[in-house]
């Protein structure tokens, strides 16, 4: 009755309990006890069925669960003997609840897209492996104290070699693999006996021999080469430079020593332009040696002589005013959004911006502005800048296009040192510097690229300055009496400057060319030391800046040529060999 009154579309209460059970029929509306029927079965037994559950069409009172589950899927069978899951309502894609025995299944631990939407694509945010070239491992420094004096010595033992008439050249077209035999193989022993290369007195032959390709290695290795003991186009090459242009190499490059006052001290670092590799030395060893980009024939490194003082986290770079004349104006004429597409701000004498749309840029009234590139990934100079104050302005960095690093031929920047793994240079620089928890922490490789994530500018100054000193040597001998040739790229031995395509390709002074080693009439006599400054050659095509860097809020004088800035960066003008993956970012 109850039901019909308060439900009177309901035909009846007793409908209603036949329908759920009359366990639900029982809560509303008890009703008079009914006679349990039979259960098959059981009277032979004496058993019989008792309680609710012994109607004629029974549905026990945990059916009420599994009617309330048919709308929802079926779970999947559990993997090994998994206990199942609790009984109860679960939404399809539901996480199991906090506490149920079930081991965690692969397919739910990965988020599903909402349906209809594709799932977002997942973009790696690691940077691609540093691929650099091939580095001598030998921790023999090429320069130090008594590099000079010994330099000296080997020039006068080639002008020994050069009056003994030298040595004899090999075919151009030789090609021989090891344990071949070739006519010409005999005057290979001669030269490399010659050169201390290979002992005199060995077995005489004309097969490749695998003394002969040891001695092979040894001279690769002294002038810079694979070290594949093969007799290639490159090594060929080498070995076919005249012995007066050996000599001349050694004198040239004591010459460039000659009045240098470089405090050596435990730890430095040097840079040897020919070379493009940066060495740290510590207590007269190699502790590591880092593959660089050095300046261009027409943009060259300068000889440098001065201190690390500082390292700079997310630096800016002030363009100085020779590139602005020589790449911004140009880029500006062509695309009067370059400066925005490179992250490059003017500002004026009072340090405002100003958009460059108030320029004209058919003039050269830019450089009366200072424009200053932001910190970022696509900065000229990196994410690291490693400051060693010289009237030069140049210094080593980081650099955002790194495929350079991979070539042979390194001789791409304009002016400054890009420098492979700088980060690992830069921790070691900063040993014995307070971390940045104060004393008593230190700037590991954690703590060094968690002061770069920040992305703001920070200067860490060391506590006691590291000597640098970049030089251009082109021969020098080591204590253990090596010898080693690398290639005149800049012409200062000849005044010729040398395509550095193939290495070991040694251009001849040109005729009635002045060279630092006096040649006779077909002789060459060791060259006699001058006081000449290390600068004293041309080094660039571009004007050096006064004094210091420029800081940051360096403003622009009325005199461009009297301005202090911090880097020889400049914008490649057009795409050439050391154009990469973005070859409208500035050069350095």
């Amino acid at each position: 009755m109850v039901l019909r009154v308060a439900f009177p579309y309901l035909t009846s209460a007793a409908a209603v309990a036949w329908m759920l059970g009359t366990g639900l029929a029982a809560a509303v509306e008890p009703a008079a006890p009914v006679p349990p029927a039979p259960v098959p079965g059981t009277a032979a037994q004496g058993l019989t069925a008792q309680g609710p559950s012994a109607h004629a069409a029974p549905v026990p009172p945990a059916a009420v669960e599994p009617a309330r589950r048919e709308a929802t899927t079926a779970p999947e069978p559990l993997p090994g003997d998994a206990p199942p899951l609790p009984v109860g309502p679960i939404k399809p894609g539901a996480a199991p609840r906090t506490g149920d025995a079930r081991p965690a299944d692969p397919r739910l631990s990965e988020p599903r897209p909402a349906e209809g939407k594709q799932a977002p694509k997942k973009v790696s945010r690691e940077l691609p492996p540093l691929v650099v070239a091939r580095m001598s491992q030998d921790t023999t420094p090429t320069l130090t104290p008594a590099t000079f004096l010994d330099t000296l010595r080997a020039a006068e033992r080639y002008q020994g070699l050069v009056e003994a008439g030298g040595w004899p050249s090999l075919p151009a077209d030789l090609t021989v693999k090891p344990g071949e035999r070739n006519p010409a193989i005999p005057l290979l022993r001669r030269h490399l006996v010659m050169t201390e290369d290979l002992a005199p007195g060995g077995p005489e032959g004309d097969q490749l021999d695998p003394g002969l390709v040891a001695a092979l290695k040894r001279y690769q290795a002294r002038h810079n080469l694979p070290e594949t003991g093969l007799l290639g186009r490159q090594t060929l090459a080498a070995l076919n430079v005249p012995a007066s242009v050996r000599q001349r190499q050694l004198a040239a490059s004591a010459n460039r020593l000659i009045g240098s006052s470089f405090p050596f001290g435990d730890r430095y670092v040097a840079v040897n332009i020919p070379s493009a590799a940066v060495e740290a030395v510590d207590h007269g060893s190699v502790a590591r040696r880092y593959v660089a980009v050095v300046g261009k024939p027409e943009r060259a490194s300068p000889m440098v002589e001065t201190k690390i003082t500082n390292i700079n986290f997310n630096p800016t770079w002030t363009v100085p005013v020779s590139l602005i004349k020589k790449d911004i104006i140009p880029h500006m004429r062509k695309d009067p959004g370059y400066l925005a597409k490179m992250h490059i701000r003017m500002l004026d004498g009072q340090g405002q911006e100003v958009q460059p749309t108030a320029v004209d840029w058919s003039t050269e009234r830019a450089v009366n502005y200072t424009l200053r590139q932001d910190p970022g990934f696509d900065n000229s100079l990196g994410q690291v800048r490693i400051d060693m104050p010289n009237r030069h302005a140049v210094y080593m960095h980081d650099t955002p296009s790194k495929g350079l690093f991979s070539r042979d031929v390194r001789f791409h920047s304009s002016g400054c040192v890009r420098v492979a793994d700088v980060k690992a240079l830069v921790g070691w620089l900063l040993e014995g510097t307070p971390g940045p928890n104060g004393p008593g922490s230190t700037w590991g490789p954690m703590e060094i690229e968690t002061g770069i994530a920040t992305g703001e500018r920070r200067d860490i100054k060391l506590a006691k300055p590291i000597p640098v000193t970049f030089v251009y040597l082109t021969g020098y001998a080591t204590p253990d009496g090596r010898v080693h040739f690398r290639d005149d790229v800049y012409g200062l031995d000849t005044g010729k400057p040398v395509e550095p395509a193939v290495t070991g390709a040694i251009a001849k002074p040109a005729p009635g060319k002045a060279v630092p080693g006096p040649v006779g009439a077909g002789k060459a006599v060791p060259a006699k030391p001058t006081a000449t400054k290390p600068s004293a050659a041309k080094p660039s095509a571009i004007k050096p800046a006064d004094a210091k860097p420029a800081s940051d809020a360096a403003q622009a004088a009325p005199k461009p040529a009297a301005k202090a800035v911090p880097s020889r960066t400049v914008p490649a003008p057009k795409a050439g060999p050391d154009a990469e993956r973005r070859p409208a970012t500035p050069a350095t």
